[in-house]
C-alpha cells in the first residue's frame, strides 16, 4: 500500500474534488467523523465546508490547515468497502487524527480502487497538532497495516510500473528468440490501436514491425515482419515473420489487439491519466530533453518521428503505468505534433512556461452552481488556491479549472 500526505490550504477545492465524484458515481463516500452524513451515498458539498468550519476557530496561524490523504492498495490487493474503512481509520487514530473531523472516499474512476480521506490538523483551538516526523511517522504505520492485513508492501520502487523488457542486443546472439521474448511480452503488456502505435512501442526495444500483402495461387494474404534496428532505425540483420512466433503476434491478433484496446482505453478512461501527467510536464519547461527526461522519471516514454529537416511530425507516448501507447493527437490538439513543434521551438526557451489547462471531463452545470453557492466560503479558506492540499494532477486542474470559472463570471458581472 502506498500511502501519500499533502497539507495546503484550500479545504473546499479538496472537499469539492471528492465530493463530486462521489455524486457523479464514481466513488463511495465510506465515513465521516463529526461530518453530517445523511446516509444517501451523496455529499453536501456546503453542508461539509460549514460542518468543518464548526471545529475551527475563524483566524489561525497555521498556514496550511488541511491534510488529504490518499491510501492506494496494490492492485492484486481485492479489499471491500468495510476493509477499506477500517484500514482509513486505523491510519488515522494512529497518526493522531482519530477524534479529528474527516471524511473517508473510496474513488472508483479507474481500475485501480483506492481512498481518499480529507481531515484537518488544528484543533479547536487554533493549534496546529503534531507534525514531527509526520511522514516517517505515516510509513511506520502503513507497514503495520500491511502486516495486519496482508497487504503487498510498498517497495521504493512500484514493482507494478517496473519495464523487465531489454533492447534487443545483436552481440548477445540468439537474435530470433530476443525478437520473439519483446514482441510476445509487449502484446500481452500493453494496450495500442494502430499500427503506427504498435511500431513505436516496438522501436523501445530495438526492433520495428512492416505489413506484408501477397498473392498466393489467387489467395490473398495480410501478414507482418519483424526486423531488429539498430539506434537510427536501420534495418539490422535478416527479418522474421511473425509465424515464427505463433498466430498470437500475427496481422489478425494484432488487428484484434487493437480494437479490444480502443474499448479498453475508452471504458477505463485510461488516456486521461496519461494526458494529465504529459501536460504537467509541458508545463515545467520549453526544452524538449527536459520534457522527454521528466516524462521518463514518470514512467512515459516518449517516441517523436522527424522530418528530414528535423520538424517533428509524430508524437506517441508510451505510458509503462497503463499499459498504453497513446498518439499525441488522439489526447488532444495540444499534444499534436505541430503544437509540440511549436512548444519547443527556440524562440520560446527563454521565458517561462505557458499555464496549460488540463479539461476535466463531464464538467456539469451544477458545479457552477456549487461554486456560486459557496463564494462565502472561498474568501476565508482559500476555495481556489493552486497550492491546496492537491493529491495528484487532477485536482489540481479540477481547483485550477474553478478558478477560471470564477474569474469568467467576475468578468461578466463588470467586476
Amino acid at each position: 500500500m502506498v500511502a501519500k500526505i499533502s497539507v495546503g490550504k484550500s479545504l473546499y477545492g479538496a472537499l469539492a474534488y471528492n465530493g463530486e465524484k462521489i455524486n457523479k458515481e464514481q466513488g463511495k463516500l465510506l465515513a465521516t467523523n463529526k461530518i453530517y452524513n445523511d446516509g444517501t451515498g451523496t455529499v453536501d458539498i456546503n453542508r461539509a465546508v460549514d460542518d468543518f468550519k464548526a471545529y475551527m476557530p475563524a483566524h489561525t496561524r497555521v498556514e496550511k490547515p488541511v491534510m488529504h490523504i490518499s491510501l492506494n492498495p496494490h492492485p492484486d490487493d481485492v479489499l471491500t468497502d468495510t476493509e477499506l474503512q477500517d484500514i482509513a481509520r486505523e491510519y488515522l487514530e494512529k497518526l493522531g487524527y482519530g477524534e479529528q473531523p474527516y471524511m473517508i472516499y473510496k474513488h472508483e474512476d479507474i481500475d485501480r480502487h483506492h481512498v481518499h480521506i480529507v481531515t484537518v490538523n488544528v484543533n479547536e483551538n487554533g493549534r496546529r497538532l503534531n507534525q514531527d516526523y509526520l511522514y516517517r511517522r505515516s510509513d511506520r504505520i502503513r507497514k503495520e497495516i500491511e502486516e495486519k492485513y496482508g497487504l503487498h508492501p510498498a517497495e521504493r520502487r512500484n514493482t507494478w510500473l517496473d519495464n523487465p523488457l531489454r533492447r534487443v542486443d545483436v552481440s548477445a546472439g540468439d537474435v530470433k528468440k530476443q525478437v520473439g521474448n519483446v514482441v510476445k511480452e509487449v502484446n500481452r503488456k500493453y494496450r495500442f490501436q494502430t499500427m503506427g502505435e504498435y511500431r513505436a512501442l516496438l522501436s523501445l526495444y530495438g526492433i520495428t514491425v512492416e505489413e506484408a500483402r501477397g498473392n498466393v495461387h489467387g489467395r490473398e494474404y495480410n501478414g507482418l515482419v519483424y526486423s531488429v534496428v539498430d539506434e537510427s532505425g536501420n534495418k539490422v540483420g535478416n527479418p522474421f515473420k511473425s509465424s515464427l512466433y505463433g498466430k498470437s503476434v500475427g496481422y489478425e491478433a494484432v488487428q484484434r489487439k487493437f480494437t479490444h484496446s480502443r474499448q479498453e482505453i475508452k471504458d477505463r478512461k485510461l488516456a486521461g491519466i496519461t494526458k494529465r501527467t504529459v501536460l504537467a510536464a509541458l508545463e515545467k519547461t520549453y526544452h524538449k530533453e527536459k520534457f522527454i527526461a521528466e516524462l521518463k522519471a514518470k514512467g512515459i516514454d516518449t517516441v517523436f518521428r522527424y522530418t528530414e529537416d528535423g520538424r517533428i511530425y509524430g508524437a506517441t507516448f508510451i505510458d509503462h503505468r497503463t499499459g498504453c501507447v497513446l498518439n499525441g493527437s488522439r489526447m488532444g490538439k495540444e499534444l499534436s505534433a505541430n503544437a509540440l513543434q511549436e512548444h519547443f521551438t527556440l524562440p520560446y526557451a527563454g521565458q517561462p512556461p505557458m499555464q496549460l489547462s488540463v479539461p476535466v471531463e463531464d464538467v456539469e452545470d451544477t458545479r457552477k452552481q456549487s461554486v456560486s453557492e459557496s463564494e462565502g466560503h472561498a474568501d476565508g479558506l482559500g476555495l481556489l488556491t493552486p497550492e491546496g492540499p492537491a493529491v495528484d494532477a487532477e485536482e489540481e486542474a479540477f481547483i485550477r479549472a474553478m478558478r477560471r470559472r470564477k474569474k469568467k463570471k467576475r468578468k461578466g458581472l463588470g467586476m
